[in-house]
């Protein structure tokens, strides 16, 4: 068993489209030959790491989220493409991008306040929504015209609704390996 594992908020993706997603990176793959592909059950949209913590200091961080997001309705956003982060010949993560809509970077701010309010300390880069797909290219040196001319979301738009936010345990020796601990479900109309 894990010492001290790593915990997470995020945007759950609902099953139809992480299937979606599965799908069509099905006819792409091929060009992308990463290490690591991502098991469709851990698609999800991070809000917030948290880091190594221990079980017992979760409870606040729940209540907090909790109480900050209870009255957040549940929103649409859409997959719009392929990007990278890391090395640009040599990237290290793979990713779908998400609409940047004004009720996703509201809700990120407020589950973000409320975990610097539990006591964590917290990345301040500034927040990308993504899926990750992929980690570690093992190819020869990545062409990022790539991106553009491989993408399977450009001819078929893929939309979900946003309407549960998880706190996630990541479980390395498992697969699919993030565990949802506590769930939040957001207004729907």
């Amino acid at each position: 068993m894990e010492k001290n594992p790593h915990y997470f908020w995020a945007i759950r993706l609902p099953d139809y489209t992480k299937q979606s997603i599965h799908t069509q990176l099905t006819s792409v793959k091929k060009f992308f030959p990463f290490k690591r592909w991502v098991h469709m059950e851990d698609y999800h949209i991070t809000l917030s790491f948290l880091g190594a913590i221990e079980k017992q200091n979760l409870d606040g961080v729940v209540e907090l989220v909790d109480r900050a997001i209870k009255e957040v309705k549940a929103f649409s956003l859409h997959i719009q493409g392929l990007n990278i982060f890391g090395n640009k010949k040599a990237p290290r993560i793979f990713w779908t991008s998400v609409t940047q809509e004004k009720q996703l970077e509201s809700l990120q701010s407020l589950v973000f306040k409320s975990c610097l309010e539990a006591g964590f300390s917290l990345e301040t880069r500034p927040f990308t929504p993504h899926i990750t797909l992929a980690r570690n290219w093992t190819g020869s040196e990545f062409e990022h015209k790539w991106l553009e001319q491989y993408n399977p979301f450009k001819t078929e738009s893929l939309s979900f609704i946003a309407e549960e936010v998880v706190l996630y345990k990541t479980n390395l020796e498992k697969t699919p390996k993030y565990e949802p601990i506590a769930t939040i479900s957001l207004l729907v109309e």
